[in-house]
């Protein structure tokens, strides 16, 4: 199983970047990962905010492919510990969808037809965090899934 992390528009701030493709190398030990990233939408703030999300599923659709497992990066989504997200991502490894696909929609959310086309949607918080935030937690809490897995030291209960 192939995981793609899938997130729109790249990080700006480099130590964010460093740190996120710092564990993206971590996680490639224990399995095969993957972000991908989609550029911006020119001209978004000639949008509404429904017309954003409109083209941006556009762009996110061209990116799934049959038989994806797709989980959103909701803010409205369930939230997990830690030691529960590994032993579901452990479960969704075993249950070998061709790729696990998550994704990170764009600053007002997702379009209605992303939300219908998940069969799942994940919070890492109650808070909020910006995107690119959000591509260094996840990815940690990634590695320290694959951490738990695997019986390591990484994580502390």
């Amino acid at each position: 199983m192939k995981t793609i992390f899938l997130v729109i528009g790249k990080t700006t701030d480099k130590r964010i970047a460093t740190l996120t493709d710092e564990y993206i190398s971590r996680i490639s030990h224990y399995m095969p990962f993957e972000m991908q990233v989609i550029p911006e939408l020119r001209n978004a703030k000639n949008l509404s905010q429904e017309q954003q999300k409109a083209e941006e599923a556009e762009l996110l659709k061209r990116q799934l492919q049959q038989g994806d497992h797709i989980v959103l990066l909701d803010e409205h989504g369930h939230e997990r510990r830690s030691m529960d997200f590994a032993q579901w991502i452990g479960k969704r490894m075993s249950a070998a969808p061709r790729r696990l696909v998550f994704i990170v929609g764009g600053p007002y959310g997702f379009a209605p037809e992303i939300h219908k086309m998940a069969q799942e949607e994940i919070s890492l918080s109650q808070m909020t965090f910006s995107h690119q935030m959000i591509r260094l937690l996840f990815a940690e809490q990634v590695y320290r899934a694959m951490t738990i897995l695997r019986g390591e030291s990484y994580h502390h209960e």
